[in-house]
C-alpha cells in the first residue's frame, strides 16, 4: 500500500469533500442575491464577509505555501472585508471563482509527488506542507459551517 499517495487522497477528500458536512460549493450555491449583505439578529457577520474572509485566508495560506517572498498580512483587518454587502453582484461570484481557483491549486499542490508533504517550508516557522493543508481544510469547514448557518437564520436553507 502506498501511503503517501494515500495520505494525498484523504487530503483532497478533506479540502473539497462533504463527507461529514456540506462542502463550500454547497453553502454558496443559489445563495439568493438580496440576502448576501444581511447580518441577521445575533450574527457577526453577512455571508459577504464570511465568504470574502475565506477566499482571503485560504489565497493567504497558499501565498505563504509556496512564495518564498510571503508578507504577513495584518489581522484582523487585512481577512475581513468592512462592508458587509458586497460592491455589486458580480462580487460574489469573482469571489466563489477566486476561492474555487486558490483551492484548486492547494489541491494540486498536494497530490504533486515531487510536493514533501512534511519538509519545513524554508520560510516559515516550522510549517509543512502537510499542516498547511489541514489547516486550510479545517479553517474552511469552520466557515462554511457559519454560512450554513446564517442560510439557516435568513431562511434560505433546504
Amino acid at each position: 500500500m502506498d501511503h503517501d499517495a494515500l495520505l494525498r487522497q484523504h487530503l483532497i477528500r478533506l479540502l473539497t469533500g462533504s463527507e461529514a458536512h456540506a462542502n463550500f460549493e454547497a453553502a454558496v450555491e443559489n445563495f439568493p442575491v438580496r440576502l448576501r449583505g444581511i447580518v441577521p439578529d445575533g450574527a457577526e457577520y453577512s455571508a459577504w464577509q464570511l465568504l470574502e474572509h475565506l477566499r482571503i485566508a485560504q489565497w493567504d495560506i497558499l501565498d505563504f505555501s509556496r512564495n518564498p517572498k510571503y508578507e504577513h498580512m495584518r489581522w484582523p483587518e487585512d481577512y475581513w472585508p468592512k462592508s458587509p454587502e458586497p460592491a455589486d453582484d458580480n462580487a460574489w461570484d469573482e469571489s466563489v471563482e477566486k476561492f474555487l481557483s486558490d483551492r484548486k491549486e492547494i489541491c494540486d499542490l498536494v497530490t504533486d509527488a515531487a510536493t514533501d508533504l512534511y519538509a519545513k517550508i524554508p520560510h516559515g516557522e516550522g510549517q509543512t506542507i502537510l499542516r498547511q493543508a489541514l489547516l486550510t481544510a479545517d479553517h474552511n469547514a469552520y466557515h462554511v459551517g457559519q454560512l450554513i448557518l446564517l442560510r439557516r437564520l435568513l431562511g434560505a436553507w433546504n
